[in-house]
């Protein structure tokens, strides 16, 4: 399912508030991102109705299997690509905000061979 980068967006902060404090409601992610909370609150709609997320009745939020997989696609391109550009001597801020860029719009394909050059040539790249 190709989905718009935005949603992109909201699940790679689903998953990283997950992983930062164990669960998410919508105003977390308001917060992290700096939304309004009705922005977030359509997000988390459209989300839901491409059975992306699941919201309980405690409002808490829980990235179903293809928004999970969605999430840790982009996450992945992430990392990689912000530990990529500050391996070349790009500011840590200038290679954040790059990669969060890019990793929307990169091939499959493009990452991958990217993926293979990084782990092939520089050390200590941990996920």
């Amino acid at each position: 399912m190709k989905i718009m980068e935005s949603a992109e967006n909201y699940l790679e902060t689903i998953l990283i508030l997950t992983k930062r404090t164990g669960s998410v409601r919508s105003v977390d992610i308001a917060n992290e991102l700096n939304f309004s909370k009705p922005s977030v609150s359509v997000a988390m709609k459209n989300l839901r109705e491409k059975n992306l997320i699941r919201v309980g009745d405690d409002g808490l939020i829980e990235l179903l299997p293809e928004g999970l997989a969605i999430a840790e696609m982009i996450y992945e391109r992430h990392l990689l690509l912000t530990k990529w550009l500050e391996h070349l001597g790009v500011n840590p801020d200038t290679a954040v905000a790059d990669a969060c860029r890019v990793e929307h719009v990169i091939s499959q394909e493009s990452f991958e061979a990217i993926k293979n050059h990084i782990l092939g040539h520089i050390e200590n790249v941990t996920f």
